[in-house]
């Protein structure tokens, strides 16, 4: 996917950085291992949980089992933030993405995404596909697409960078 041009917010960035790449932000969400979802209850008090997650086809996607808070909560608001980085303030570069859940119930796509999982998490994440969810252990999970609408990048540690993409 040929990314957006990062526009750095000069505010929060150390004087003289320019913005990370595209490639860089690609880099980090095909490599995180862990995400933490945020979404909306109804009620509208926030929940946040981590999860896994895999980049493909210019998104990312994670799974929920279907009576899970993550999913109650997609049925009512199907926009989140996804957030994945290093829980250090002096290096490092997290990366932050905003976008609709949108569930993928396409069987052949979910087969893909679940060679993307197996391959990226390892055997304990094998996935077989039916009924247009993933089945595992513990049962079906619904594959739910984010697609960025927004997406932030920090820099942290000298040189500090903050910088945000757009998508249409």
């Amino acid at each position: 996917m040929a990314g957006p041009v990062g526009e750095l917010d000069v505010r929060y960035s150390s004087e003289g950085t320019v913005a990370h790449s595209w490639d860089d932000v690609v880099g980090v969400l095909e490599a995180a291992e862990l995400f933490w979802v945020s979404s909306v209850r109804a009620d509208g008090r926030p929940h946040v949980t981590p999860t896994l997650a895999v980049w493909s086809e210019g998104a990312l996607h994670f799974g929920t089992g279907p009576g899970e808070r993550k999913a109650r909560n997609l049925a009512e608001n199907p926009y989140v933030v996804l957030t994945t980085g290093v829980n250090t303030w002096a290096a490092g570069f997290d990366v932050v993405v905003e976008g609709e859940a949108v569930r993928v119930t396409d069987e052949g796509r979910l087969r893909e995404l679940a060679a993307v999982w197996e391959a990226k998490y390892g055997d304990f994440w094998h996935y077989e596909v039916r009924d247009g969810c993933f089945q595992h252990g513990p049962g079906p999970a619904y594959v739910f697409a984010v697609a960025p609408v927004t997406v932030f990048g920090f820099g942290k540690g000298e040189p500090f960078s903050q910088t945000r993409w757009r998508f249409s």
